[in-house]
């Protein structure tokens, strides 16, 4: 018979029963074959059927020996074939993987891995240091077994609560209040983190043409020329408006009153026609700290341009997160920028312009070229004359400055 019309027919016989074979049964129908063709016959199996040389004698070997007969039904291989697991050679694998992972827990803080990445491939050779052999993959799939994950930081941890925390929050929520309630203007105010002017890569994707992204600077050194550019929000709580001011060179207390006095001129005047006072919340640190004379100085001439009455209310220390306009207005600014380069200062106002969202938000924005010295000095006798009111509650976070009355 011709070779072809031989393998043909071996290759449809195999195709009409390897369906219904289990993968000893295939070893075995193809050791079959190979016996009835007599010598050269499993040379013709394999190249017919694709099976390994190998496995067709082993099949011819277990028909030869009888072992057939003697397997369970149910089963493909003898009881113990098969590749054994990793589990099975390294009967220590997970306890010294799981130091590893985590070794100041697990009784071994001077584990080389402590000071570095934990990556699979790392893991993989200190475990080869620790005479078991596995590849990176394998120790992927056997943290997942143990109930690892890749996991990045959670920021949940505030540190050590002041003791006047709660207290301070629900003051500054019956001043809101109050104030707004009577028409008053409340606003929150705040730096946004500085920003380097000039081709550099912003946080964030936006949709461009496939295979054309935006291409920018390797390296994020800042530009001497550009400089920086540093915005000072106020966000207008009752009107859900906000003002940023671009700052060119240096974040003062008296950088943040002139920031609150451009909102003041630009909108809020037009806002609150009949104001009277004004509400501040602030951080207590930065540039309107409550612990910054400046600052307090700054309020008052701040208080006796614009005649208003000035209360300023500050958020307990490291609790800046709960300030409004940090998830009100610069949350939304940051989106609105992401994936774009700060190429200069108008980009940036253009940019914090056009801030929009459902809501309803408006924000204005503008740059403030001034050119603000830093270290001023402030005495206590110029610190006295400023006239600070303390409220009863923590004077020191909650005060007011009246306006001088023009004659």
């Amino acid at each position: 018979m011709d070779k072809v019309i031989l393998m043909e027919s071996i290759r449809q016989k195999y195709d009409a029963v390897r369906g219904v074979l289990h993968e000893r049964g295939r070893r075995i129908w193809a050791a079959s074959e190979a016996c009835q063709l007599g010598w050269g016959g499993v040379s013709l199996v394999e190249e017919a059927i694709g099976m390994s040389h190998s496995t067709i004698r082993r099949g011819l070997r277990e028909i030869q020996s009888g072992k057939v007969e003697n397997l369970p039904q149910a089963r493909s291989r003898l009881q113990g074939g098969g590749r054994k697991t990793i589990e099975t050679i390294y009967t220590n694998v997970h306890q010294e993987l799981d130091a590893l992972v985590d070794p100041v827990t697990r009784g071994d803080p001077e584990s080389p891995l402590r000071w570095t990445c934990k990556s699979i491939r790392r893991l993989a050779e200190e475990l080869k240091c620790r005479k078991i052999d596995v590849c990176p993959n394998t120790v992927r799939d056997l943290l997942h077994e143990m109930g690892y994950s890749l996991q990045a930081n959670r920021k949940t941890r505030e540190g050590v609560d002041h003791p006047d925390r709660n207290a301070q929050f629900e003051y500054i929520n019956d001043q809101v209040k109050t104030f707004l309630h009577a028409d008053q203007p409340v606003i929150s105010v705040d730096t946004k983190k500085k920003e380097n002017l000039g081709n550099y890569s912003n946080k964030g994707r936006e949709y461009r043409p496939k295979g054309m992204p935006l291409e920018t600077n390797t390296h994020d050194f800042p530009n001497k020329e550009l400089g920086k550019a540093i915005p000072y929000g106020v966000y207008d709580i009752a009107k859900n408006e906000g003002w940023v001011s671009i700052g060119i060179n240096h974040d003062t207390a008296l950088f943040a009153a002139n920031s609150i006095r451009c909102w003041w001129t630009e909108m809020g005047q037009h806002r609150f026609p009949k104001a009277k006072r004004l509400l501040i919340t602030a951080d207590a640190g930065g540039s309107n700290s409550h612990r910054t004379k400046l600052w307090k100085v700054a309020l008052r001439e701040l208080s006796n341009d614009l005649q208003l009455n000035i209360t300023v209310c500050h958020f307990p220390p490291g609790t800046s997160k709960w300030n409004k306009i940090e998830h009100r207005l610069f949350s939304f600014i940051s989106q609105n920028w992401r994936g774009q380069p700060l190429y200069d200062l108008m980009t940036i106002v253009n940019l914090i312009s056009h801030t929009t969202t459902s809501q309803g938000l408006m924000v204005r924005c503008a740059v403030d070229d001034t050119r603000y010295e830093k270290g001023i000095k402030v005495s206590d006798d110029e610190l006295q004359s400023v006239g600070v009111k303390k409220h009863s509650f923590h004077g020191d976070w909650n005060y007011t400055i009246h306006k001088r009355k023009i004659r």
